[in-house]
């Protein structure tokens, strides 16, 4: 089989996207494969990459080619200009094209089917990883793992129902880098950490005003929204990605890029379990101010701004801080970590990039290295020996990560007309318990949104619901309305079962 680098792939992945092949799908030979037995000489495991978008383009797709154990049988989207593409590009590089399918329970019955890759829209991660576990798949899930916390506690019940590898694609954890830093923390060497700070200061520009637009050409759309209500039409001008700033599909940035930090920051913080209190406070803030006008509404709905405080039963605590705004980073950091030891500091700068600080900030050592291969290569290993148990991010170590997020937008989403001014603001947050201070954090928030352009009496800080938190049953205790978001309504035929129905 031809390979070339990732890079060169990229590059003519967008050469190659204008054409579209004419030519018909070529069967696969069959092969027999046993959970946990090597692979023969001649042997692959066939895989189908659900969702041809970005991550499925720019990642999945780029991985499996270039790893010999692997043969993509299948492309799967809603969309058949982008499955369209997806085969093309696989056809360059193999001489033999996958075959294509919108609806991937389609392909789930073929027993040349080994493992499933998902990096569609968040609104189908946890479905297709249960559809596909219990179809005897084994899966790799694009983070967030589930679009809310019930999904979460479905993908572990199926991962150990069925004996399946379910991996989710927090690849910081596979890095090198990254390892030797967990190590480096474990064996004591910040002291005790009781504070981890995630960090999302990730520009993101207004997606486009609020209104009524078609669905692209060609897309089923009843496919495309799945568990998610059919909305029409649909509200934003570009259909493709900006999904993530709607909260029926997607979870805002605390939910797309934050799982990747908040789970380097609990795994600092040395915590296997959910918080018992969360509370956020912030706004989808400063796009009146960046288009000049006060009437303008952003098509999204998640917050552009949040801060969400955590604190866990064994008195650590856990902040993340989303800015979508012009922003300077904190101690070196635009998007990653930094746990507060006793003895000393820790920074993700990047992926697969720690820096270590003593107490004075004087650097002590660093940590470099890795990149995706790395867990896509560990989530192979573990399908080919049949050992879930070596993954590197299983379905739990995902459902807590994601988890955070979703409990950080639950209290939002219950504050969100709570509109409350600086000072007011100062109070409730000076209130709350937990290892931060978090007043000083809040008012970094402030000068960060009134630096931007943000009247904070026109547009004011939304302040989010102080909730309690059952780390054991995974509730909210005493908020019914909290509890109801931990789940969602399902439609007809794409319904996430409950975890003793999977």
């Amino acid at each position: 089989m031809s390979k070339i680098s990732r890079r060169a792939f990229l590059s003519d992945a967008f050469l190659a996207a204008a054409a579209m092949s004419a030519l018909g799908t070529v069967s696969m030979p069959k092969k027999a494969r046993a959970q946990g037995r090597p692979l023969g000489p001649n042997e692959t495991l066939g895989v189908m990459v659900v969702g041809c978008g970005g991550r499925g383009m720019g990642s999945h797709i780029p991985e499996f080619l270039e790893d010999p154990r692997t043969n993509i049988l299948y492309v799967c989207d809603p969309d058949p200009a982008h499955a369209a593409q997806a085969a093309d590009l696989i056809e360059q590089q193999t001489q033999v094209r996958p075959a294509i399918v919108a609806d991937m329970r389609e392909a789930l019955d073929d027993k040349n089917l080994d493992v499933v890759s998902c990096a569609a829209a968040n609104h189908w991660h946890a479905l297709t990883g249960v559809w596909a576990m219990q179809a005897g798949k084994d899966v790799y899930l694009e983070k967030p793992i589930c679009h809310n916390v019930h999904e979460g506690q479905a993908l572990i019940a199926a991962a150990k129902k069925y004996g399946r590898c379910c991996q989710v694609g927090s690849q910081c954890r596979s890095n090198p880098a990254v390892k030797d830093a967990f190590r480096y923390a474990a064996e004591g060497n910040l002291g005790e950490i009781k504070l981890t700070r995630g960090l999302c200061y990730k520009r993101r520009k207004s997606i486009g005003p609020l209104g009524a637009y078609p669905v692209p050409d060609g897309v089923d759309y009843n496919l495309w929204s799945g568990p998610a209500p059919i909305v029409d039409p649909v509200t934003r001008p570009n259909f493709h990605y900006d999904w993530h700033w709607q909260r029926l599909y997607g979870n805002g940035d605390l939910g797309n890029q934050g799982p990747h930090q908040t789970d380097i920051a609990r795994t600092f913080l040395g915590v296997t379990e959910f918080p018992s209190s969360v509370i956020s406070y912030g706004g989808r803030l400063g796009y009146q101010a960046e288009r000049r006008d006060d009437s303008y509404v952003d098509a999204g709905d998640t917050a552009n701004t949040e801060v969400s405080i955590y604190n866990y039963r064994d008195g650590r605590t856990l902040v993340f801080e989303t800015r979508g705004l012009e922003t300077d980073p904190l101690k070196e950091v635009g998007v990653g970590v930094i746990a507060y030891g006793s003895e000393g500091y820790m920074v993700q700068t990047s992926y697969g990039f720690v820096i270590v600080f003593d107490r004075d900030g004087l650097e002590v050592t660093r940590f470099g290295g890795g990149d995706d291969t790395y867990h896509f290569s560990n989530f192979l290993d573990c399908v080919i020996d049949g050992t879930p148990e070596k993954l590197n991010a299983d379905a739990r170590a995902g459902h807590l990560s994601a988890g955070l997020s979703h409990l950080g937008n639950i209290s939002y989403y219950l504050g969100e007309k709570n509109y409350v001014s600086p000072k007011e603001a100062e109070e409730i947050i000076a209130a709350v318990p937990g290892n931060d201070d978090n007043v000083a954090t809040l008012r970094r928030t402030l000068d960060h949104l009134t630096n931007n352009g943000v009247d904070l009496e026109k547009t004011p800080l939304s302040m989010g619901v102080n909730l309690k938190f059952d780390p054991d049953k995974e509730v909210f205790i005493g908020n019914d309305e909290a509890n109801k978001m931990l789940t969602r309504e399902y439609r007809g035929e794409f319904v996430v079962p409950n975890p003793e129905e999977v």
